[in-house]
């Protein structure tokens, strides 16, 4: 029993018992009066020791933002008819933005919430809502922001909902009865991933050539830190030199103004490349925007390893730059017929294309 609870039940017992003493007809109705109170503050108690089911039930929505996890956790009360804002939620008041225990949001990372910075943690999460305007408060008053409510279909139920997703952030909204309170949270991306990549390279990652090399084709792709990246490269073909970390140094040599050192690192790849690896650097050097060396790999792999069907995807794809796609189509065909199953529907697809006259490299 609590303290409180404790204190109130002596004070009645000691008013009864005054009461017992001047009149002992009354002791039946003291004994029921002290019963009645107990079993009322019982009534309508939670349960400390046994998961039941409440009325409000409990959701958990989790969104990822890059590296970024943002999970919210909060209980559903259902409108039932009620009058809910300015009533069962009043204006002006602080709010616990659901129901039962407080609603906490957690960002795995520091983000912005409708611009201005938040550090990475878990925090409480209320609301103060006016018929206008709603006051965000992230707890111990770590940051208060202003938003619009808007309005919206009817939710019986509360719900939050993360909305108008992008690589870097997506709305997080609140909706109930007949409206919707929206803000923003946005993440700066590629500061977390290049930090979590350094803690990621601690671990087990290290021992791997392709952890080094992912990370290195991740800053390359996204213009980031090139010097990490040639580093990061070099420490892949430290633990295995392979054909995919030769040709990814390749490519951020040659993002560094190196071309010779890019070059021969490409020469290097392609000494004990397979058929398909060969056609594979072709492809990616048309990513590169580097068509010419892409169609002479094209060529000599054709000559070289003529009955490997790609080398025939790769030779349309020269005819169709060209504007030929009669041939184009031609060789494409040829391609899909020695193509494996799981290929066979992308293939068949690049055929319509050439039949219907459209430059497959674009």
């Amino acid at each position: 029993m609590s303290t409180a609870l404790r204190s109130n039940s002596d004070q009645i017992f000691e008013r009864e018992a005054f009461t017992v003493r001047r009149n002992p007809c009354l002791v039946s109705l003291a004994l029921l009066a002290l019963g009645v109170f107990f079993a009322g503050a019982r009534l309508h108690a939670q349960s400390f020791v046994l998961d039941l089911p409440r009325p409000s039930q409990h959701a958990l929505l989790t969104q990822r933002i890059g590296v970024t996890d943002i999970t919210i956790s909060y209980h559903r009360p259902l409108t039932n008819g009620r009058k809910i804002w300015d009533g069962v939620v009043p204006y002006g008041q602080v709010w616990r933005a659901g129901a039962n225990e407080n609603t906490t949001i957690v960002f795995s990372d520091p983000v912005t919430i409708e611009g201005k910075p938040l550090d990475k943690g878990a925090y409480g999460l209320h609301m103060i809502p006016t018929a206008d305007q709603w006051t965000i408060i992230f707890s111990k008053n770590s940051m208060r922001i202003q938003v619009k409510p808007q309005a919206a279909e009817l939710h019986e139920a509360l719900t939050y909902d993360f909305d108008q997703l992008k690589p870097d952030s997506a709305v997080l909204t609140l909706r109930w009865e007949k409206l919707a309170i929206p803000f923003k949270v946005a993440v700066k991306v590629n500061d977390v991933v290049q930090q979590s990549l350094h803690n990621q390279l601690r671990g087990l990652a290290q021992y791997s050539w392709m952890g080094w090399d992912d990370a290195a084709t991740y800053l390359l792709d996204n213009k980031l830190n090139l010097e990490e990246a040639l580093s990061y490269e070099d420490k892949s073909i430290q633990n295995e030199e392979r054909f995919d970390n030769l040709v990814t140094r390749s490519r951020v040599l040659r993002a560094l103004g190196r071309k010779d050192e890019a070059a021969t690192a490409q020469n290097k790849a392609l000494e004990g490349a397979t058929p398909l690896q060969v056609h594979l650097l072709g492809r990616q050097l048309q990513a590169d925007s580097r068509q010419d060396e892409a169609f002479a790999i094209f060529r000599t792999n054709a000559k070289k390893n003529p009955t490997q069907w790609f080398v025939h995807s790769g030779m349309a794809r020269i005819y169709s730059a060209q504007g030929d796609f009669d041939n184009a189509a031609k060789e494409m065909k040829v391609a899909l017929a020695g193509a494996p199953d799981q290929q066979k529907s992308y293939v068949a697809g690049l055929v319509k294309r050439l039949e219907a006259k459209e430059d497959i490299n674009k």
